[in-house]
């Protein structure tokens, strides 16, 4: 194996300098930040800070909106988990086959990844619109019951997992893909040798091959949809109707920045932390047991 060796004993600092100061700046920084503001009472037009302690968790910890929010978050993130891995399994199978046109189809499916969470929750937006929303005029001919996000929670929460789960499909794609294609052909051929059928193919040769990509792919969607999801919910629905669709990173900007409560909001992220820090050590004490690598 063949070392890599420098010229200049500090180049490989000057190389790594970049990212590290990003990550300074854009992660530890505000880390800290919240971490401190979470402990004090800041004046929301200035003045000295008031030190207090663990009272802005002990008020959070007993409002009951704020667990509310606690569970929104967990069902927003696992629907989003959930139907983005699913959906884009599924999808990348298809579009593993060998189909005429097929680089342009594939390109086509990465397209939802480029689109901003704002923009996709204004097309979700007209889909599912109470007036002329083309899922309810639909829907209006097997049922009289009326799907109307303003209205109804689930059907709001509904809306913004769907579009959440579809900026994530293009990303989940792609990575499925380069998992697909590099299962080894003699082995699909193997499995054909000794009987098994396109679905016993799939379950027994191909998820196993490709659960190191699903696990990292649940991994990231799940930490995605907690902490990515703002524009979504800000731009749809802003947490309504009824606080249905209002979840922790959405409350914590809301409380902050609307209702001026700092130490709250640092409070808030600083558990939002916390909780995904928690669930993904979870995921990689568990879950990364039945990978196989």
């Amino acid at each position: 194996m063949k070392r890599t060796v420098f010229r200049s004993r500090w180049l490989p600092y000057v190389l790594v300098l970049p990212q590290v100061a990003v990550t300074i700046v854009f992660f530890f920084w505000p880390a800290a930040k919240s971490l401190y503001l979470s402990v004090f009472k800041s004046p929301p037009f200035g003045g000295r800070d008031i030190f207090v302690g663990l009272d802005n968790f002990a008020v959070l910890l007993t409002d009951p909106g704020y667990y509310a929010s606690v569970v929104n978050s967990f069902v927003f993130a696992g629907g989003v988990t959930v139907l983005s891995v699913a959906g884009g399994l599924v999808v990348a199978t298809l579009a593993n086959q060998k189909l005429r046109g097929l680089a342009i189809y594939r390109t086509a499916l990465l397209w939802p990844y480029g689109i901003a969470p704002a923009v996709a929750g204004i097309i979700f937006l007209f889909i599912f619109h109470p007036s002329y929303g083309i899922l309810p005029y639909f829907l209006s001919f097997v049922t009289d019951y009326e799907f109307n996000w303003l209205l109804k929670g689930w059907v709001a929460m509904t809306l913004v997992i769907g579009a959440t789960a579809w900026t994530h499909l293009g990303y989940n794609i792609a990575f499925f893909l380069a998992g697909l294609q590099a299962i080894p052909t003699s082995v699909m051929e193997a499995a054909s040798v000794d009987g098994a059928g396109p679905v016993r193919k799939f379950t027994g040769v191909v998820v196993p091959l490709i659960s190191p990509v699903t696990f990292y792919l649940v991994v990231v969607n799940m930490v995605s949809s907690f902490f990515g999801s703002f524009g979504v919910i800000h731009a749809v629905t802003q947490g309504g109707p009824g606080g249905a669709t209002e979840i922790m990173v959405y409350k914590l900007w809301k409380d902050g920045f609307i209702g001026l409560n700092l130490g709250s909001s640092a409070a808030q992220s600083v558990l939002l932390m916390a909780v995904v820090i928690g669930l993904t050590m979870l995921q990689f004490r568990f879950a990364e047991k039945k990978v196989t690598y």
